[in-house]
């Protein structure tokens, strides 16, 4: 499954998502105010596009990085899955 066509059918082909939607969807129960605290001290591996050089501008994640995102946890998931049931995801089917 490709991640990113799954995003943009979720997203109606958006190319930028709201950073509010994102925490919405993805990083609920957090409050965007929190989430956007946690992208800048570093915390959520995610890079912001600003819409313009002010500090109030819109800012948002592009689907590339959230898809990124999505499958580098899903990867340590499954890493972590592997190490404590000694089996691959794959292999429960």
């Amino acid at each position: 499954m490709n991640t990113i066509f799954l995003l943009i059918a979720q997203y109606n082909g958006l190319a930028i998502v709201p950073a509010e939607r994102v925490c919405e969807d993805y990083f609920a129960p957090l409050k965007p105010v929190n989430f956007l605290r946690k992208i800048a001290a570093g915390e959520i591996r995610l890079p912001l596009v600003r819409m313009e050089e002010s500090q109030k501008g819109a800012r948002g994640v592009h689907l590339q990085d959230l898809a990124e995102y999505i499958d580098a946890r899903r990867a340590a998931a499954v890493k972590e899955c592997e190490q404590l049931c000694g089996i691959r995801p794959h292999d429960l089917r």
